[in-house]
């Protein structure tokens, strides 16, 4: 499919352009995260009914991201969030066969965890949509430097919009300030980046972005399969 070039547009104009252009199949991929808190507190103000947004439960979080999903639903109440899990026979498989800590092992092990735990539900969530937002941007990792606003994931056959693809950490602390957006408080205790609670810890200072996602794995290797391009 060919895409406009949106990377000079606005965050805000990129979400409504998506949210437009592929009305009622289009959704926002939310693990209330600083990014996507924001995410989300602009699609509600450009149309809470009409947005479209879901979260992938591992069974994993820390309670902290719970407390966010709580406290947006009730500063937006007619803003839906669809929650999806994993297959609980899957689970019960890997955890019974491996254990529940087989992340540590390998990382084929913790990829397979992620896969049961994350790509698979997405995949589920994704079914439908013809495109999806997330909250990636250019100056996480290394893995994401070349990030554009709008781009074709060849991996799940969408079209996938990162309006936040040029925003700074300080851009995106700045909104959320501003706007008064309920964010995880794990970012407090220096956790810039939060995921399942054994695969997070808080980073040191100097320490990257995503130094504390998966802390034992070669940084190059940091994607947990949702954002790595097939």
């Amino acid at each position: 499919m060919t895409l406009p070039n949106l990377d000079d547009n606005a965050a805000e104009d990129v979400l409504r352009y998506a949210m437009q252009e592929f009305d009622g199949k289009v959704g926002l991929a939310s693990s209330f995260g600083a990014e996507d808190v924001v995410l989300m507190n602009m699609m509600a103000k450009i149309d809470a009914e009409k947005a479209y947004v879901f979260t992938l439960d591992t069974g994993r979080l820390p309670y902290e991201t719970y407390s966010v999903f709580d406290e947006f639903k009730k500063k937006y109440p007619t803003l839906t969030i669809h929650t999806f899990y994993p297959d609980t026979n899957a689970v019960e498989e890997m955890v019974t066969q491996q254990g529940p800590n087989l992340f540590y092992e390998s990382i084929a092990n913790r990829k397979k965890c992620c896969d049961v735990r994350k790509v698979d539900p997405l995949k589920r969530a994704l079914s439908g949509l013809d495109a999806w937002i997330t909250g990636l941007r250019r100056e996480q990792s290394v893995t994401r430097t070349e990030v554009a606003k709008v781009e074709n994931d060849t991996g799940f056959g969408l079209v996938k919009f990162n309006p936040l693809a040029d925003w700074s950490e300080a851009d995106v602390w700045e909104y959320i300030r501003k706007n008064n957006v309920p964010y995880n408080s794990l970012h407090d205790k220096n956790y810039p980046s939060i995921g399942c609670a054994p695969c997070t810890r808080a980073v040191k200072e100097g320490e990257d972005i995503r130094a504390g996602r998966w802390w034992w794995e070669s940084p190059d290797l940091k994607e947990c399969g949702l954002h790595v391009k097939g």
